[in-house]
């Protein structure tokens, strides 16, 4: 289905290696070691601390007035103190560790090997990679509706879609979430990587590349809506033209180990984050929701234009149904990262799926046909 070979010196020489878990000393910045070395070692794993579970809960966080701030669900659930109060009466504690954006990855898939975090709300490359690696994760709960990727083109180029970037300079961040949709639009125009020049670069350094004409084009996520806005370039195309599945994911994963020893204490966490998407998905709630989402590296502005452009109820944006579109999102991915060779071997996607907290959590918060369980409107 996915062409995996990618012709040109351009493309990262380490990015065919199998992938490890294991993070290298180079690689290790100061928020990685200090991750590594103290603050999951402290919150530790369940069990410890005189026998009383600890519940570790990994997200990224972002920089906001002096300190590390969770956006989304488990910014709600951090305030809120529900599930704490909850865990509390049954004797178990509570941490948060926040994960610097850049390093996100890596970082929880290290804590998952080395069973320093429980729970994580990441994104579906990284998951899968490190199932291949042989860390047991469950999806325990699907967050959302995904986000969306977009082609965006250099200011003053006269590509309207992507047959006329055929032979272009086209920056690709490889291996990223963002990567399966740019190879499911080639696939379904009857194109492939060879017929491109793919740079690969972080989306920190593609606009100054995009602005000084080094690329003719690049994929990214609502970055690309900025950088419309800002005159650097113009928008050509996006998953809101594609299929559900098409979008990039993150969600909620579990260390399989804890949810095995501890499924009370799982259930109180799926609990919580169909809590925060309850009330999340009320129109009432719908200002500070947008708020919060500002509170990171996206404006406020781009927020409530991305928000505006969905083409499904505002409810469904925090929809934590295994829907359709998840399971062959997620079947799609593993097949693109075996075909690859981002990973040894193919994951099998079915099973890292596991609905059964979501499902209990509906029923006991009487949200049964709350959220649509079809495809989005």
């Amino acid at each position: 289905m996915f062409s995996p070979h990618v012709s040109g010196p351009t493309v990262d020489p380490t990015f065919d290696r199998a992938p490890r878990i294991t993070l290298s000393r180079r690689g290790a910045t100061g928020a990685i070691a200090s991750f590594l070395a103290g603050g999951l070692a402290a919150c530790s794993r369940a069990g410890s601390a005189g026998g009383a579970p600890i519940v570790n809960l990994a997200s990224i966080a972002y920089p906001s007035e002096g300190k590390q701030i969770f956006n989304g669900l488990t910014g709600i659930i951090q305030r809120d103190g529900w599930l704490k109060g909850e865990l509390a009466k049954r004797g178990a504690g509570l941490a948060f560790t926040p994960i610097p954006t850049a390093v996100g990855a890596p970082l929880i898939n290290e804590g998952f090997s080395g069973k320093r975090i429980d729970f994580a709300s990441y994104g579906d490359f990284p998951a899968i990679i490190a199932v291949a690696g042989g860390v047991p994760l469950k999806l325990v709960a699907p967050l959302g509706q995904g986000q969306d990727v977009y082609l965006l083109v250099g200011k003053g180029s006269t590509a309207g879609s992507i047959h006329d970037l055929k032979g272009k300079r086209i920056a690709l961040h490889r291996g990223r979430p963002w990567e399966l949709p740019f190879a499911k639009l080639l696939d379904a125009n009857s194109l492939s990587f060879d017929d491109f020049s793919i740079v690969n670069i972080n989306p920190s350094a593609t606009p100054a590349a995009l602005a000084s004409g080094a690329v003719d084009a690049t994929v990214l996520l609502s970055d690309a809506v900025l950088l419309e806005q800002k005159g650097v370039g113009r928008i050509i195309w996006s998953t809101r033209q594609a299929p559900a599945d098409w979008k990039m994911r993150a969600e909620l994963f579990a260390r399989g180990g804890f949810i095995d020893d501890h499924p009370d204490l799982a259930q109180l966490v799926v609990n919580a984050y169909v809590r925060a998407a309850y009330w999340s998905a009320q129109d009432a709630n719908r200002e500070q929701v947008t708020r919060d989402a500002a509170r990171g590296l996206t404006p406020e502005d781009i927020v409530r234009k991305e928000y505006a452009a969905a083409t499904y109820p505002w409810k469904e944006r925090f929809s934590p149904l295994f829907r359709p579109e998840v399971r062959s999102h997620y079947r799609s991915v593993a097949e693109y990262a075996a075909a690859r060779g981002l990973v040894r071997g193919k994951v099998d996607s079915d099973s890292l799926l596991d609905d059964r907290f979501v499902r209990q959590a509906l029923k006991d918060q009487h949200l049964d046909g709350f959220w649509a369980s079809g495809e989005p409107a």
